[in-house]
């Protein structure tokens, strides 16, 4: 472990000096995309300002015989388009794969001014992170950059679970986690085959009524991953960086992607990943305050004044926590209405009562 006097200076000469923290920038719909697919690759000009996060995909879902090609296409694509408001993403092969290496030390020279987070797939320890870490600097040195890369940890195994707390205070650079539920599900030798999402058997059955176990029963299907997700929130809030839930494999289904979605949201993650357009719809929406809440919490925001003391609105007491609970959602529609034209509209319409 470095000492504190020494974890905010740069870890190689000339690379840039470390954040103190994470900007809290929009990101609801982290879009994935493979450089190496030419009809995705022409899309992405034209999804700028519609997602938040546009992330070219180097790993799992590009073919080994189309790895270079993935990498070159992100670099073409990063050197022509005008990202604007969007942030510019990649997520990198494994550390243990022959191709990171090609990854970091080819994007960051070439394209590293444009970058603004590298996402690691399945991070083990905080071990991962500091060889990231080190080698992002030299980079960032050779490169002349002058803003540090930030990184971005995948929880795909229960190791990196286990050692959750030791990679979200890794480096300065931690930018966030996401939940990588299949990967996770088959370290963990979970009994399900699903993308993320629900499971019909993970279930609580009402006690039978009047003793009768033939009778009618209510069922409640369960959340498999809701104490993954939970800890996670609190792993990164503890270390001020940000929580997002990760894939929701089945395209189809967008009812149950938002229940998911919005689970994820009410936890306290900050976005989600999007496998596909229809779901940047979705991430967009859930992870916006709704119109309800946001009038509720200015309400609350400007009855209770000076922040201390109670008041009651519409028969409930509020508080001084509820006035912290209040303010981020204030926050939050505050910097989505930045970057986000018709939110901006919406939010300024609603009245106060």
């Amino acid at each position: 472990m470095r000492p504190a006097k020494d974890f905010f200076r740069p870890l190689a000469l000339g690379a840039p000096t470390p954040l103190t923290s994470i900007p809290a920038r929009p990101s609801r719909a982290i879009h994935f995309f493979d450089p190496s697919n030419p009809k995705m690759a022409a899309k992405v000009p034209d999804m700028v300002g519609t997602v938040d996060v546009l992330l070219g995909n180097l790993e799992d879902a590009v073919k080994a015989e189309n790895k270079e090609a993935a990498r070159e296409g992100l670099v073409a694509i990063a050197e022509s388009v005008d990202f604007g408001p969007t942030q510019l993403w990649t997520r990198i092969n494994s550390l243990d794969s022959p191709w990171v290496l090609d990854d970091l030390t080819r994007l960051v020279l070439a394209i590293g001014h444009k970058l603004d987070v590298i996402m690691v797939p399945k991070v083990q320890g905080a071990e991962d992170i500091h060889y990231i870490d080190r080698l992002l600097a030299q980079l960032e040195a050779k490169a002349g950059l002058t803003r540090p890369i930030l990184v971005h940890a995948i929880l795909e195994t229960a190791r990196g679970v286990a050692n959750i707390e030791e990679i979200c205070g890794a480096s300065p650079r931690m930018q966030g986690l996401s939940l990588g539920p299949a990967d996770l599900a088959a370290d963990r030798r979970m009994k399900t085959t699903r993308v993320g999402g629900g499971h019909p058997g993970y279930l609580v059955r009402q006690d039978p009524v009047d003793g009768d176990i033939d009778g009618a029963r209510t069922i409640y299907q369960q959340d498999l991953w809701h104490y993954t997700i939970a800890r996670m929130v609190d792993a990164c809030a503890m270390h001020g960086i940000y929580p997002y839930y990760g894939p929701f494999g089945d395209i189809t289904d967008v009812v149950a992607c938002e229940d998911q979605f919005r689970n994820a949201f009410l936890l306290g993650c900050v976005g989600t990943w999007s496998l596909h357009p229809k779901q940047i719809a979705i991430a967009n929406r859930v992870f916006s305050p709704s119109v309800d809440d946001i009038r509720h919490a200015r309400r609350v925001v400007a009855a209770m004044g000076d922040g201390t003391g109670a008041v009651m609105l519409d028969g409930k007491m509020e508080d001084d926590a509820s006035l912290k609970q209040c303010l981020v959602m204030v926050a939050l529609a505050e910097q989505l209405a930045e970057i986000d034209p018709e939110l901006k509209a919406t939010y300024d319409a609603i009245e106060v009562l």
